[in-house]
């Protein structure tokens, strides 16, 4: 079992990111929070995760934190997510919006989170329920209107999480134009980009 790994950087996507310890890389899925703990930083510790798909087939996750390891743990023991959509909500919202979501019963923005329906939204809450600590629910301001260019780094960051390539490009253009998001922000792009597929 791989508890983390400490190496330089040699990949950092929004979505992906190989950490190369003794001529070896090793490539994780992580969320934007770590993504955006990693800017500006060549060597990193990331605790890891891993998950089977398969007995066969193990996904590893990487987390710049214990609090945001420990929340993806909670939510993948609940029956109907998995890594990929666990990875998606730590993507959309914070790990503290998540907990006060659920210790609130707040299903209305569980559910807002792509590839989470009603159902499991609610078996998230009945499960976590004053499992997380004393988070207080709430949305924080997510988007932050500033301007640059990482339209590009978005889009791939939205194909890696499993969307269709033409929907998320869709889905950036509406956060920009109609919701006035600027690109200079990839991780505000992309979690107002995920409200929009």
């Amino acid at each position: 079992m791989i508890n983390y790994i400490e190496g330089k950087i040699a990949v950092r996507t929004p979505a992906y990111c190989v950490v190369e310890t003794s001529g070896i890389g090793y490539g994780l899925i992580i969320s934007l929070s770590t993504y955006s703990a990693l800017e500006g930083k060549q060597i990193a510790k990331l605790l890891v995760e891993s998950v089977f798909v398969r007995d066969d087939n193990p996904r590893f996750y990487g987390f710049s934190g214990e609090e945001e390891r420990e929340l993806f743990r909670k939510l993948i023991s609940v029956s109907g997510v998995g890594g990929a959509s666990a990875i998606l909500m730590l993507s959309s919202l914070s790990p503290l919006e998540i907990s006060g979501a659920i210790n609130t019963a707040n299903v209305s923005l569980l559910k807002s989170i792509k590839g989470i329906g009603e159902k499991t939204a609610q078996r998230i809450v009945v499960d976590l329920r004053g499992k997380l600590g004393k988070h207080e629910g709430g949305i924080s301001t997510i988007l932050t209107p500033v301007y640059n260019k990482n339209k590009e780094e978005a889009l791939m960051a939205l194909v890696m999480l499993g969307f269709a390539k033409a929907s998320a490009e869709k889905a950036i253009e509406k956060a920009m134009k109609q919701q006035g998001v600027s690109s200079d922000n990839v991780e505000n792009l992309i979690k107002a980009a995920l409200k929009n597929i």
